[in-house]
Order: structure tokens, then C-alpha cells, then sequence
């Protein structure tokens, strides 16, 4: 294939040299005169192992040139790499000035290509906020293209997963392939340019593969966060925080797994909570300062309320919900802060009809800490529990799916549930 690639800074070099190890031909574009001179005479514009000698490779077999504008390129190239830059403002936003440009040029470049030619796929390699591709990159396009726009381009985003100083082995073996399109089905041509990279491919629609690396890179900023607190709290408290970590890390059923990350039902049970907060005044008390672990229980919180009102949402006053689960977990009779437990206040609290299914529940039976913690928050519960023949045939207006204890129901296939033990 002939591969376009806007923006030969770290990512679109890099991809540039990989590209033609696979065999693809390309043409790399960047206003920077002094960087398209090195680059045509082997000298590479970042420092980044393997790329040097990929490059050279690459001009000895005539399998990348370089230019300051698109021009006729895009007339007969079958993809083109987005990969200007999308620097932050003041406020933490992303400048999508690069973008607009370079989609306003290539959209322009599209115009040429000859009657009856594929569809220039255009995959946006940039970072940037979900919702770009539809609010910004498809209106340039279309305002340059109209009525001829699907004929002349398909749009994809593929956010990359590169590392300075293993970008090229990432490349060949990346974590995951994102592949972003408008009705989430695989881009053929897409396919074929990944074609020997071995990795798990999720074909989606634009905003989740949008949304990747911001996730991505706020989950790893939370782990150092959060290794760098308890580092503090470890080292104020004379113990080893390597030996620590060599601990902690070597978990990888629970500590290091999907386990826990899954968006859903607050945490809640008899260790979360206490051991977070455990964690908090052992830090003060050393003055380690753990702002992060800080927030774990406001955060919370805040979550409990919004899984409240995503419950809630559209019922009037006084409707009857039935809520199915109301121990932390299926199957069990622990109701210490069972964030089900303060779902089902709150729904009280505000007026609706509540009946609670939780066979694993008897309200005679909870004994100590379980037993004070079930009646002071909700001093009714044994009113609130129905039995599995009451729950199918109840007529509710909603059903609350809070754990696995739904799966034991059988209701119509029209019954108004939400689930908040996983969220869609």
C-alpha cells in the first residue's frame, strides 16, 4: 500500500520507519523544511532505538520520501496517517488547530483523486477528546467534499500505544488495536495495515476509541499516584516500600488484573472501606499526605448518589421499584456499607414504593455489626423483604438490578430494569 503520514514528529516517524518494514510505501508530510532535509538524507529527527537503521533501509529500497504538502500525494495513496500534534491550552483542553488544518488540506487533496478510486481512508492516530471525529472532522470534510464525500473518504480513529524508548517494539506488539469507525464494523484497508501486528483488535465507534487514552493514561497517573503515596507512608513508617511492592505486584488474580475495574456498583463490604480508611490515618499520622487515597471515599460517595439517581431517573413520585440485591454481594447476608443498603434509603428517603429481593437476606438472622448496621439505616428492612413469587409477579414500575440476585427472577421481556452492578 502507499501511505500518507501528517506529522512526522515522534509518533508519525515512528510509524513512518515500521510501516515500510512491512513492505508499504510512504510519504511523510511536515511543514518543518529543516526535518524533511534530515529525514532525505538519513538522519533522524528524534532519538528512538531500531528507527535510524529502519530509515536507512527505507531510503535504500526508495520506500519513503518526504515533502512540505500534500499536493498530487493523496492522488493515489490508499491511506492517510494523521499524527499532528494536539498541544494542551491553558484550561487543559487540546488545540485542534493542527487538525482542523491538516483535515482542511486533505480534504482538498481528496478532491483530486481520480473518478472511480476507493475511498481515501483517513485514520486520526492524534489524541483528542471523544466527539472530535463528529463535531469537527466530518463538518470540515463535508463543508469541502458535500454530496461527495462518502465516495471520496472513510474516517477512522486509531489512538496509538506508543513508549519513548520501545516505540518500535510497541508498535509490532502494542497492547491492543483501537480501531474507531462509524458504525464500528473492522476498515478493511485498516486490517491489512495491521495485518502482522500481533495484538487484540476492538473494532468500535469513534467515541470509545476516542475515549482510550484518556483512560488509559489517568489509570496509569492513578497507579503512580497511588504507589508514590503508599511509598511515603511505607518509608515514614521505617518499612521497605520495594519489598512492598515486590508484594503487592505479585498479586495477579486480584492486584494486577481486570478484577475491581469493571464501571458499576460502588465499593462497599466490611474491608474496603475500613482499610482505606485505616490507610488515610495512618498517613496523617505520619504526615505522608495521601491526597489520592484522600479522595477514595468522597469519590465514593459521589458515586452512590449518581448510581442513585441513574436508578431513579423518569419514575414519578411513589412509583414502586423493586430492588433485586441488597446484600454487597450476591449470595451472602453482609450488609456493612453495602452500597445497596444506602441505595435503598435514598429511594425510600424519596418517596418511591420499595420492596427489596434478597433471599440470601433474613432480616430474625443478622447478628452484631451487620445486624446495627442494616436497622439504623434502614429500621424497616423487614417490611422492605419480598419473597421470589412476590418479586415476578409485582407490577413494579422499575426493577433495580443491584447484584447477580436478579438472575434468580424471571420477568417479561418488557420490564423496565437498570443495572447498576455493571453499568452498559
Amino acid at each position: 500500500m502507499k501511505v500518507l503520514i501528517l506529522g512526522l514528529g515522534y509518533v508519525g516517524f515512528t510509524s513512518a520507519c515500521c510501516i515500510t518494514r512491512q513492505g508499504h510505501e510512504v510519504i511523510g508530510i511536515d511543514p518543518n523544511k529543516r526535518k524533511l532535509r534530515d529525514i532525505a538524507e538519513g538522519r533522524t529527527p528524534i532519538v528512538e532505538p531500531e528507527v535510524g537503521e529502519m530509515l536507512s533501509e527505507a531510503l535504500a529500497l526508495g520506500q519513503i520520501k518526504v515533502d512540505s504538502e500534500i499536493g498530487i500525494h493523496a492522488a493515489d495513496c490508499d491511506i492517510a496517517l494523521v499524527c499532528v500534534g494536539t498541544p494542551s491550552a491553558a484550561d487543559g483542553s487540546h488545540n485542534m488547530g493542527f487538525i482542523a488544518d491538516v483535515t482542511r488540506q486533505i480534504a482538498s487533496a481528496a478532491l483530486g483523486r481520480a473518478d472511480g478510486a476507493r475511498p481515501l481512508v483517513i485514520a486520526y492516530r492524534s489524541t483528542f477528546r471523544p466527539g472530535t471525529v463528529e463535531d469537527l472532522v466530518l463538518p470540515i470534510l463535508r463543508a469541502s467534499l458535500g454530496a461527495r464525500t462518502d465516495d471520496l473518504v472513510r474516517v477512522v480513529y486509531m489512538p496509538e500505544f506508543l513508549r519513548e524508548g520501545c516505540a518500535v517494539a510497541d508498535y509490532f506488539a502494542p497492547p491492543k488495536i483501537v480501531v474507531g469507525t462509524r458504525d464500528g464494523a473492522p476498515e478493511p484497508l485498516i486490517e491489512d495495515l495491521n495485518k502482522d501486528i500481533d495484538a487484540p483488535v476492538f473494532n468500535t465507534g469513534y467515541s470509545e476509541a476516542e475515549i482510550t487514552k484518556f483512560v488509559d493514561n489517568s489509570w496509569h497517573a492513578v497507579k503512580v499516584a497511588f504507589a508514590n503515596e503508599v511509598g511515603r507512608t511505607c518509608l515514614n513508617h521505617g518499612i521497605s516500600a520495594a519489598k512492598v511492592h515486590e508484594i503487592f505486584v505479585s498479586d495477579t488474580k486480584l492486584n494486577i488484573s481486570p478484577y475491581y475495574l469493571r464501571p458499576g456498583g460502588a465499593f462497599g463490604g466490611s474491608c474496603l472501606p475500613k482499610d482505606v480508611r485505616a490507610l488515610q490515618h495512618i498517613g496523617a499520622d505520619s504526615g505522608a499526605n495521601l491526597h489520592l487515597i484522600d479522595s477514595l471515599i468522597r469519590s465514593n460517595e459521589a458515586h452512590k448518589h449518581w448510581l442513585f439517581e441513574y436508578a431513579s431517573a423518569e419514575l414519578a413520585p411513589g412509583a414502586r421499584i423493586l430492588l433485586a440485591g441488597l446484600a454487597f454481594k450476591a449470595g451472602t447476608d453482609d450488609l456493612r456499607e453495602s452500597p445497596n443498603v444506602d441505595l435503598a434509603r435514598k429511594l425510600l428517603a424519596a418517596g418511591f414504593a420499595l420492596e427489596i429481593y434478597d433471599p440470601a437476606v433474613e432480616a430474625g438472622k443478622l447478628v452484631g455489626a451487620n445486624l446495627g448496621y442494616a436497622f439504623s439505616q434502614l429500621p424497616v428492612l423487614e417490611k422492605l423483604l419480598v419473597d421470589r413469587a412476590r418479586a415476578e409477579v409485582g407490577g413494579y414500575d422499575r426493577i433495580i438490578a443491584a447484584n447477580a440476585t436478579v438472575k434468580q427472577l424471571n420477568f417479561s421481556q418488557d420490564t423496565d430494569m437498570r443495572y447498576i452492578g455493571t453499568l452498559p
